[in-house]
């Protein structure tokens, strides 16, 4: 689906929320937690994970948020999230920007993943912008991960054991 944002406002967005988040996050933020377990497909018993035959295209994890876009063997590319607060799960149809980042909408509410950032906007307005912490590309054989905590995470919610159904 078409974002009502033009690229360069768009990514403007992005870039004027994800400096002050990085702000927010340093003042606020001791430590990052480690990252969760993924594989190749996407972070392990979560939804934020593709399931066969789907490819996962790229997937992250920000201190809220565990996401993936997946792509179908014809070619959809679809967004699966999941809030880590709560368990909350989101999937949808996404589509890929000429600058790369990934976008999916519902209810005038849009979801875009680049490697920084999950941005959740509402028209102009930035609702969220939450860092990338962990970040994997199909076929990329290094993980960006800006995570050094050894601190290992909670079990997986309820609602993301079993991620691998729509």
């Amino acid at each position: 689906m078409p974002s009502s944002l033009s690229l360069p406002v768009r990514t403007a967005l992005a870039a004027t929320a994800a400096a002050c988040a990085v702000t927010v996050v340093l003042a606020a933020a001791p430590s990052a937690a480690a990252a969760p377990p993924s594989d190749s497909q996407g972070y392990v018993d979560s939804t934020a994970r593709c399931a066969s035959p789907a490819t996962a295209v790229v997937f992250g994890s920000t201190a809220g948020s565990r996401v993936a876009i997946c792509k179908s063997a014809d070619g959809d590319l679809q967004y699966r999230g999941v809030r880590v607060r709560d368990g909350a799960k989101l999937i949808l149809s996404a589509s890929q920007s000429a600058d790369g980042a990934y976008t999916a909408e519902s209810d005038g509410i849009e979801y875009m993943v680049t490697s920084d950032a999950l941005v959740i906007s509402a028209g102009e307005k930035v609702i969220r912008d939450e860092e990338m912490l962990d970040f994997h590309r199909a076929g990329s054989a290094a993980t960006a991960t800006r995570s050094t905590s050894t601190t290992p995470l909670p079990p997986p919610l309820p609602a993301e054991v079993g991620g691998d159904g729509s």
